[in-house]
């Protein structure tokens, strides 16, 4: 039996006026999937427990089996272990956005423009950050570059005790009542400040800027935490697996479980990601003995928190075509007994450009039981109709992986 979840981030939203009162998810052309929700099974999943916070490490950690409540120590740690940094058990890692603040004067009087500084491009944000750790990283605080906007801080023997506010959540508002706090956090908020300083005029935002981009004029420090542990995937679920994502997130979850990280060329995290180099690096690994893939697709969440109508429903339309089609046919002539699950993490609704700790829809095919078409499709509303409700995402794995 081979096993692959499609994770689609995000996709999940409410009813817009502009779609006649459609989700955008309803609203997408999606054969591939529908065809699938048509001979399988339909149903909604609580993703995020009650009382954490609905980011997507842990509505991930949940998808991926792990139950969040005891295997939850912040974010950053995850990013840490993708990006081959070691922790030790004293060790605080941070989540360092590029972001673009919008207003004139001091850091109190900005705005929250946009958390990924217009998706910023490897190279750009690694000189960036390469200067914000020489002016203000030390023996103790250490920045490390990562992938487009995000980016790891690691404050090795850190004290704990902020309140640090994730930049998606505050999209369009006035920073001054996020700004980092708690009993640690005035070290933070001076060297936001100073970061602000050293951006601003650097020679990579003055050129964004000509080019109508939007500049990395500041860090933002959000999602602390300590090394966690997990239990092996394979021992949990006796399945050899794999991961595939643009996502150090993502990837370190993985890695953490003992999955093998597989990287794609192109792999971007937003629209313009290399959907088929995905598609095919699955198919791949499951063609081997490789019997589980998890493959991560960020740009329905980028455009959500982008508040992009268009590409939301584009980019579902591009996974439809050029992941979920290739996979299922790929499994089909394989002569291979198998299973895809497709949902959400959460919901990024486009009306509020953050996350949702609101249950998703799913939609799991299974080759053995596929039978008589039913009169369904993936959606919010057939997901809520369907009566099946699980209430956790371990239980729904536990369901999509038994034997």
């Amino acid at each position: 039996m081979k096993y692959i979840t499609i994770l689609v981030d995000g996709m999940a939203d409410y009813p817009i006026d502009e779609l006649d009162g459609k989700t955008p998810l309803e609203a997408a052309e999606i054969p591939a999937t529908n065809s699938l929700a048509r001979r399988g099974e339909v149903g909604m999943v609580k993703t995020v427990p009650d009382g954490m916070a609905p980011g997507s490490d842990v509505a991930n950690l949940a998808l991926m089996g792990y139950e969040p409540e005891v295997y939850h120590t912040g974010r950053s740690p995850l990013e840490a272990a993708s990006m081959g940094v070691e922790l030790s058990e004293s060790d605080i890692a941070f989540r360092c956005n590029l972001v673009s603040l919008e207003g004139e004067g001091a850091l109190e009087s900005r705005r929250m423009l946009d958390h990924s500084a217009g998706e910023i491009s490897n190279e750009e944000a690694r000189e960036l950050i390469e200067l914000i750790n020489e002016q203000l990283g030390s023996d103790s605080l250490r920045f490390y570059p990562g992938v487009s906007y995000r980016h790891l801080l690691v404050w090795k023997d850190g004290p704990w005790g902020f309140e640090l506010t994730p930049p998606h959540d505050i999209l369009g508002q006035s920073i001054a009542d996020y700004l980092p706090g708690g009993a640690h956090g005035q070290g933070f908020l001076d060297m936001t400040a100073r970061s602000l300083e050293l951006l601003e005029s650097h020679p990579i935002n003055t050129k964004r800027k000509e080019r109508g981009e939007n500049p990395a004029n500041s860090i933002w420090i959000w999602g602390e935490g300590k090394r966690p542990q997990l239990s092996s995937f394979q021992q949990r679920y006796g399945l050899k697996g794999a991961v595939i994502s643009a996502v150090d997130l993502i990837y370190g979850i993985g890695i953490l479980s003992g999955l093998e990280p597989i990287h794609v060329d192109g792999a971007t995290g937003n629209i313009h990601t290399n959907f088929d180099g995905k598609a095919s690096a699955a198919i791949e690994a499951l063609s081997g003995d490789t019997d589980y893939v998890y493959l991560h697709l960020e740009a329905p969440d980028e455009s959500g928190h982008q508040g992009s109508l268009k590409d939301k429903i584009r980019s579902m339309e591009l996974i439809d075509q050029k992941v979920v089609a290739p996979v299922h046919a790929a499994l089909a002539a394989s002569g291979q007994e198998y299973r895809i699950l497709i949902l959400p993490d959460h919901p990024t609704p486009l009306s509020l450009r953050t996350h949702v700790a609101e249950p998703v829809p799913y939609v799991l095919y299974d080759s053995r039981q596929a039978g008589e078409e039913k009169a369904q499709r993936f959606s919010e509303a057939s997901g809520k109709s369907s009566g099946r409700y699980f209430s956790s995402g371990p239980n729904l794995i536990g369901h999509y992986l038994s034997k």
